[in-house]
């Protein structure tokens, strides 16, 4: 009989989504809004900062579209986005019929290069076309060097969309990420560090902003005792049963966590010795990564020829998911027509690196199992 599977970043529930619910359905409440929303955007304000302003969304895309809506930006506008990441960052760009500008990214936290940015900034000015935002990424739940990226977009004064999907819970110089966008985006995907099933949040500055969004993700309706739309909406807003599974995870996140940083901390033990393999890790003690997915490089030079591959396909027969890093937008078949900024490093990131099974349910059993492969792999 075969194992089960190890999965890469499954469900954690904590006990409690259950009971709100439960409450949900008793009061009726089956519907995108309701009482678990609101108690789960003030519970996602709270936990960030006193200053952040939560809507909940149906995917943390939803929120990266409408971060660039209240950003202002429109069909031909230019929006530059960190090439290392997911499509669901680069592809609200396309939605609103703006032009992505992807740039490289740098070796310390695998995010958007700060020097890449500046080039492509003075680059497309000099062509006329200042971008109007730029979305930078925490990948993989380590944030990216916040300052630096900061300081270039106010010397151009080019608002910030800081796409936080992979990154609740992680901070650097003890704020919270989600925090340090002009807009921020939040997601709780079933893969994330907490989950509603789907859905997502957008993290904004103001009372106004939020309201706005909210607006926005219902359709924009006027108000009015009939159905009135003077402005594009969209069917963007959370369910309440979905935000009763967000209020039960809240309780846990913390946990969770700190359970996917044993994880990596497993890994950084695991590898320890091993000539050619580096498992992906903070640049230094500002930056507090959540690690929502512990991830490698290999360098099959060292290894006597061990790649990648090599271990996922060893991974795989051992029925271990395991996965390739975020191949790069700009090589990707949609955005490969669209301008690029940089070197090779995210290039270079995909074609040698891993991500690890990470999830916070992991079981001394399940590591065991992924211990004995990386054994046979590396001897």
């Amino acid at each position: 009989m075969s194992q089960s599977k190890i999965w890469l970043s499954s469900p954690h529930m904590g006990g409690t989504e259950q009971k709100y619910i439960q409450e949900a359905f008793e009061a009726n409440w089956v519907a995108p809004l309701g009482p678990n929303v609101n108690g789960l955007e003030q519970d996602l304000q709270d936990y960030l900062s006193s200053d952040a302003k939560v809507g909940a969304l149906s995917s943390g895309t939803a929120a990266i579209h409408l971060g660039l809506v209240l950003l202002g930006v429109k069909a031909g506008d230019e929006v530059i986005c960190q090439s290392m990441t997911f499509s669901a960052s680069a592809n609200p760009i396309l939605y609103l019929g703006a032009t992505p500008i992807f740039i490289d990214s740098e070796t310390q936290t695998w995010n958007i290069c700060p020097v890449a940015l500046e080039e492509a900034i003075e680059d497309r000015i000099s062509k006329g076309k200042k971008p109007k935002a730029i979305i930078a990424v925490h990948l993989y739940g380590v944030p990216y060097q916040v300052e630096e990226v900061r300081a270039v977009a106010d010397k151009y004064n080019i608002p910030i969309l800081e796409d936080s999907a992979e990154a609740l819970g992680s901070s650097y110089k003890l704020q919270k990420c989600g925090t340090f966008g002009d807009v921020g985006a939040l997601s709780f995907n079933g893969n994330k560090i907490i989950t509603t099933s789907g859905g997502g949040a957008i993290v904004t500055r103001t009372t106004a902003q939020k309201e706005k969004a909210v607006f926005y993700a219902t359709q924009s309706r006027d108000n009015a005792p009939h159905y009135q739309h003077s402005e594009i909406g969209y069917n963007y807003r959370m369910s309440n049963i979905c935000a009763g599974i967000g209020r039960g995870q809240m309780e846990v996140l913390d946990k969770h966590v700190s359970l996917r940083r044993a994880m990596h901390d497993f890994y950084v033990e695991a590898f320890k010795g091993i000539e050619g393999v580096t498992v992906f890790s903070a640049p230094n003690e500002d930056y507090f990564a959540n690690y929502w997915l512990s991830a490698i490089t290999i360098d099959a030079s060292q290894t006597n020829g061990i790649t990648r591959e090599t271990l996922r396909l060893a991974f795989d027969a051992a029925n271990i998911e395991s996965r390739p890093l975020w191949k790069p937008m700009h090589m990707q078949p949609i955005f490969e027509k669209y301008p690029y900024f940089g070197g090779t490093i995210a290039e270079t990131l995909f074609e040698n690196g891993l991500c690890l099974p990470s999830g916070s349910n992991l079981t001394d059993s399940d590591r065991n199992r992924i211990l004995t492969v990386i054994k046979q792999v590396f001897g």
